[in-house]
């Protein structure tokens, strides 16, 4: 079997791509199915956030291309669409992307900590599809190790910010006092609880948190004074907001371009701030068109993110010398599983013939026999059986002067090296 990681990101392709092969939740699971159910696919599991999809996934020899294929047929993409936004990892290259994914090495926000969340959930999506097996449920489960010690041995979080952080500081800039302004969340996921955090810390002068699910927006806004709203009233209270930031999980726009241009009218005119943090985009990106939006997408945040990100490539390189560590480990012991253990097929040697006997001897008393002649017959019969062959083995090296065998055979049975080995037949 080959680990194989296949997907895009911020970094190789833009979002309009992404939000095409992006999953929800909605979708995950039967989409485990279909990929595990793809010849020459032994395991699989799917990540998919804001800023990538990937595939994980065990494949026979000869299958290394069925993934890929995968993935554009479940799209329903052109055959090819995807080729140059790809990249993909095998073997060890595969083990050290997850880790590196997990500690937020990889993300747009260096060290960021929402994605160790988001692998966990991919995890536990991957293993109630029956899509996992041994090896990538340990390597999971190692990656969640390597991704504690990283925040433990390194400041790879220390003054980090969250996507959610970064689209406050940007409407920030725009609105010096953020004291004076109306701010409209649409979703009330984690992101969005990051996002209401920070506003409250600002004193934003009001807050309205929409939701498809009114309860869910209802928990948020009373953790942060806000006021909760449906998706359905969102075309009612849009014009109220100065800054509109959206992240849900809506398949298509929530906001569409004659919506916000209805409440520009009714603004007066007056600017409206707003920030797609989704993948697939909450804003239709036609509303960018319209005069007085500014409108800004998860890939537009990455001046922002970049500045404070200098500050933090010490710490990632530390975390890369753990992450070095951490692949050979579990390449080691991934080796270990296709390697016959001769400690094993010993046991099973021995306890073949200890049954063996201990039927005889039972037999012997079932005969009539005396204890103590079934219990001597069941000693010396068990140690002759179970020495024999390498009595044999050590006689011939004796003979032939395979002085490494013999010392390997002190090693192996505990033996005093300069006594000699006893050669004498059974």
């Amino acid at each position: 079997m080959k680990l194989i990681a296949l997907g895009l990101n911020h970094l190789t392709a833009p979002v309009s791509l992404r939000e095409q092969v992006a999953f929800d939740e909605d979708t995950t699971a039967a989409a485990l199915h279909e990929l595990a159910r793809e010849p020459g696919i032994d395991e699989a599991l799917i990540l998919s956030t804001c800023n990538r999809t990937e595939l994980y996934v065990s494949v026979t020899a000869g299958a290394e291309s069925v993934p890929q294929a995968w993935l554009s047929r479940h799209h329903r993409l052109t055959p090819g669409k995807l080729d140059e936004f790809l990249y993909r990892h095998d073997g060890d290259a595969a083990v050290r992307h997850m880790f590196r994914v997990a500690t937020g090495l990889d993300s747009m926000v260096l060290g960021e900590p929402q994605i160790l969340g988001q692998v966990k959930d991919a995890y536990q999506q991957a293993r109630q599809a029956n899509a996992l097996k041994t090896p990538m449920d340990r390597l999971l489960q190692h990656t969640f190790a390597v991704a504690k010690r990283v925040r433990t041995d390194t400041r790879i979080g220390a003054h980090t910010v969250s996507v959610a952080f970064t689209a406050v500081r940007l409407a920030e800039r725009v609105f010096t006092d953020l004291r004076q302004a109306c701010v409209l969340l649409i979703g009330a996921g984690d992101t969005m609880e990051l996002a209401a955090r920070h506003l409250t810390e600002k004193q934003v002068r009001r807050l309205i948190i929409a939701n498809r699910t009114l309860e869910n927006a209802q928990e948020l806004a009373g953790r942060h004074g806000g006021y909760a709203i449906s998706l359905h009233d969102l075309p009612q209270h849009l014009a109220e907001a100065d800054i509109v930031i959206a992240s849900t999980a809506a398949r298509q726009p929530v906001l569409t371009r004659e919506v916000v241009e209805k409440a520009i009218a009714a603004r007066r005119r007056r600017p409206m701030f707003m920030v797609d943090i989704a993948v697939p985009r909450d804003i239709d990106p036609a509303v960018g068109e319209l005069g007085d939006v500014y409108l800004y997408g998860i890939d537009d945040l990455r001046q922002v993110i970049d500045d404070n990100r200098r500050s933090r490539e010490n710490a990632a390189r530390e975390a890369d010398a753990i992450i070095d560590l951490q692949v050979e480990r579990y390449m080691a012991w991934l080796r270990a599983l296709t390697i016959r253990n001769p400690a094993v097929d010993l046991r099973l040697h021995a306890e073949s013939y200890r049954d063996q006997v201990l039927e005889k001897a039972r037999a012997m008393l079932a005969r009539g026999k005396s204890p103590e002649e079934a219990l001597a017959f069941l000693a010396n019969t068990l140690t002759n059986k179970l020495l024999h062959h390498p009595s044999a083995r050590l006689r011939e090296a004796a003979l032939s002067g395979d002085h490494d065998l013999l010392h390997a055979a002190g090693r192996l049975y505990g033996l005093d090296e300069n006594e000699s080995v006893e050669t004498s037949d059974e």
